[in-house]
């Protein structure tokens, strides 16, 4: 009988722990939206991530934290997305600019190792461009995969 009160003191500091856990891991949470949603997401990033860490028995924050992590990739990719697309038509251009004299030089028997070096170069470059483009892409539409699901 003397061990009851002890029992039920243990329950009561226990829950008391996780209530306290629970409004911590609610605040960690609120603060990494925050950051999201002022467009900071390496912080709601550090957010998210220390929460997992932290409190990995609080199964629906982390659900939500999970959500709101495929918001900050997702946002973060779009922003690289239209960064490299950008980057692209600039490097594009310049190598079409680049062949069109390469090709004129050729033709006048005028093409120098060193243009057809610079050439080389340019579509390495602009080549490289793509790929990282086209990886941004297929990583946006798996995101949009996993938000759905």
């Amino acid at each position: 009988m003397k061990r009851i009160p002890l029992y039920l003191t243990a329950a009561l500091l226990f829950t008391a722990c996780s209530d306290s856990q629970q409004k911590k891991a609610e605040q960690l949470l609120e603060e990494a939206r925050t950051h999201f949603a002022q467009g900071q997401l390496d912080e709601a990033r550090a957010d998210i991530d220390s929460l997992r860490k932290t409190y990995p028995e609080l199964i629906e924050i982390r659900k939500a934290a999970l959500k709101l992590h495929q918001d900050v990739e997702l946002k973060r990719a779009q922003e690289e997305f239209m960064q490299t697309d950008s980057l692209l038509q600039i490097v594009q251009k310049e190598y079409d600019d680049m062949q069109a004299k390469v090709e004129k030089d050729k033709a006048a028997l005028k093409a120098t190792a060193e243009e057809l070096t610079l050439l080389t170069m340019k579509r390495i470059e602009r080549d490289s461009i793509r790929t990282q483009f086209e990886t941004l892409g297929a990583k946006i539409r798996y995101i949009h995969m996993k938000q759905k699901e």
